[in-house]
């Protein structure tokens, strides 16, 4: 009979009292998960798994983790790994196995801790915020943890199949007993069909069995046609036309009067670049200013009919857009001037850093989530904007902000909603870690990106991503949660202000920040959750922000664990790789055995 203490023992390297221990705690975790279910106030599913097998389990916990919206991406990590134990579990004759003694017992651990999964995942549909923080910080600790739990039985499940080698089970030349198999008769290969969001492949050489099983993040959907197409003149001027006739308040202006206001876009009229546009300042024959952008040759459709959002939209924080003008090859819109031009100068340039005391910066850093309450939850649009950062906040007399360049901003179908794109806009340093990684975007994509701007705003200091070190909320983060941590946030002031500042109003800001800037997007407070938490008197109420995952040493990559076991002359070579990109990957070598 095959000790499984051993097993384990070798598959974590060799330390067979460790893994003892270590089967002992998890056995202990599965005997106690009624009771995790209670805490969890999930005991109403209890009765969903009673005697569900394994494979089921697999398919529950996928499922729940679909529904999540709180932890969403560890969630949805943590059911690829079930999904490759159920590819593994679809080898093998369960109920057989589950009639010996020696393996029943780690499959019966290994069902327990699905039940773990599916009570964590499904606690995790509770989306609300401040609630979910104040009782349940612990919960990213408990999906990480159990992450771990299942990457054991990935590697553990191989080697239940090979404790009685009269079963084991040869693979099959061609598709019978295996729904979606396709065979290769010029090579042994066999690919198994699933969704279009994985690959499984089984591939055979002579004696020996390899079992590839690859999960992999595929680039959600096609390129969004609309965000490539060129600019159709005529299509473009009906899109005016019909926006016009529906919002009266939008001015169509004739060309004339645009190089008239721009003295025929003179260099000296140049203020800026946004997008795939030019922008010039103009004044108009009544003395109004405005800031006109000129379309260039590559502006796209959606770069254009992505700012048309602004026509519906009226408030203090957000740029207005007054008209339009098409003229042969020339697409122009014409907005507000504002008088003091953008965040970015005033930050990064030392000299008029000194304009920007600290109670001008608190009033922006408040502003700025006024108007994305406004963008996100009171417009009723649900706009994300994808591409916050001081260049795109513009100033106005008083030095309040107004949110402008929507040229990449999109409508969701709901405030939850989440959607991926193949076409990832923005600045290095103020994308959301799984915007820039998968293309995936929500609102919390722009509560990291303000976020990282009031860390800004605070230190006058850039976010640098270390990329060949696996970072993901960049430099700036990292230094502020760690001097948030040690009690020292004064030392992150922007110098310029010498002591002129009130600390609790800074200590108040950036532990907000870091709570928008969290890598996972369920973990950052929604944009009407950072006014209030603002506006909370005592920081004793403010919750704790998560620390930034480590860096890597010597840039390798991220979460890669490799473990080689050899036991009767059979090799297991398994690595598990968790990224943005590849999910997890399983390759398992069984060498044929020697028979002299």
């Amino acid at each position: 009979m095959i000790d499984f203490t051993r097993i384990i023992a070798l598959v974590n390297g060799g330390d067979e009292a460790r893994c003892a221990r270590q089967e002992a705690v998890v056995a202990g975790a599965m005997g106690s998960a009624s009771g995790l279910w209670t805490v969890l106030g999930q005991a109403s599913n209890v009765a969903q798994v009673v005697g569900v097998d394994a494979l089921g389990l697999v398919s529950m916990v996928v499922q729940a983790a679909l529904a999540a919206r709180r932890h969403r991406d560890a969630c949805r990590r943590l059911a690829q790994h079930v999904e490759v134990v159920g590819v593994l579990l679809r080898e093998l004759e369960l109920a057989e196995l589950m009639r010996r003694e020696a393996t029943r017992r780690p499959l019966e651990q290994l069902r327990g801790a699905l039940r773990r999964c599916y009570a964590l995942v499904t606690a995790c549909q509770d989306c609300g915020y401040l609630r979910g923080l104040l009782v349940g910080a612990r919960m990213a600790d408990e999906l990480r943890a159990v992450e771990q739990e299942i990457d054991m039985f990935i590697r553990l499940v191989p080697l239940i199949a090979l404790v009685d080698t009269t079963h084991e089970r040869q693979v099959k030349q061609g598709a019978e007993g295996v729904p979606g198999v396709a065979m290769n008769s010029s090579s042994d290969h066999v690919r198994l069909s699933r969704s279009v969001t994985d690959i499984t492949e089984i591939h055979v050489q002579g004696a020996a069995k390899i079992y590839n099983v690859v999960k992999q993040q595929i680039t959600a959907g096609e390129m969004e046609l609309q965000e490539q197409k060129i600019l159709d003149p005529e299509e473009l001027l009906e899109l005016c036309t019909r926006t016009h006739e529906s919002c009266p308040g939008f001015k169509k202006f004739e060309f004339s009067q645009i190089a008239d206001a721009t003295d025929s876009f003179s260099e000296d009229k140049n203020v800026g670049y946004g997008g795939f546009a030019k922008v010039y300042k103009g004044q108009l024959p009544n003395g109004s200013m405005i800031a006109v952008k000129r379309m260039d040759e590559h502006a796209t459709m959606f770069d254009f009919s992505s700012e048309f959002l602004l026509v519906r939209l009226q408030h203090t924080n957000v740029i207005r857009l007054l008209g339009w003008c098409i003229h042969g090859k020339e697409r122009i819109l014409v907005y507000d001037f504002m008088h003091k031009g953008s965040l970015h100068q005033f930050i990064f340039d030392k000299r008029m850093g000194t304009l920007l005391g600290w109670s001008k910066r608190l009033n922006i850093i408040k502003g700025l989530a006024a108007g994305l309450v406004y963008l996100h939850k009171q417009s009723m649009l649900w706009i994300v904007h994808r591409d916050l950062k001081p260049m795109n906040i513009l100033l106005d007399h008083d030095m309040n902000p107004k949110i402008s360049d929507f040229g990449s901003a999109r409508t969701l179908s709901s405030d939850v909603a989440e959607e991926r794109t193949s076409r990832v806009v923005g600045t290095s340093g103020y994308k959301a870690p799984e915007y820039t990684s998968r293309g995936v975007y929500s609102l919390k994509t722009d509560v990291f990106s303000f976020g990282v701007m009031a860390l800004v705003i605070i230190s006058g200091r850039k976010n640098t991503i270390l990329e060949q070190q696996g970072d993901c909320v960049g430099d700036l983060v990292r230094d502020a949660w760690q001097l948030w941590n040690d009690g020292r946030l004064h030392e992150l002031v922007d110098q310029i202000l010498g002591d002129r500042f009130e600390l609790a109003e800074v200590m108040q800001c950036a532990q907000v920040a870091l709570l928008c800037a969290q890598e996972e997007p369920a973990d950052r407070p929604t944009m009407s959750d950072v006014l209030a938490l603002l506006n909370f008197e005592s920081l004793s109420l403010l919750p704790d922000p998560k620390p930034p995952s480590e860096l890597i040493k010597g840039g390798a990559t991220r979460d890669k664990l490799s473990t080689c076991v050899s036991q009767s002359s059979r090799t297991i070579d398994i690595t598990i790789t968790s990224s943005a990109t590849v999910s997890t990957r399983v390759h398992i070598i069984v060498d044929p055995v020697s028979r002299d």
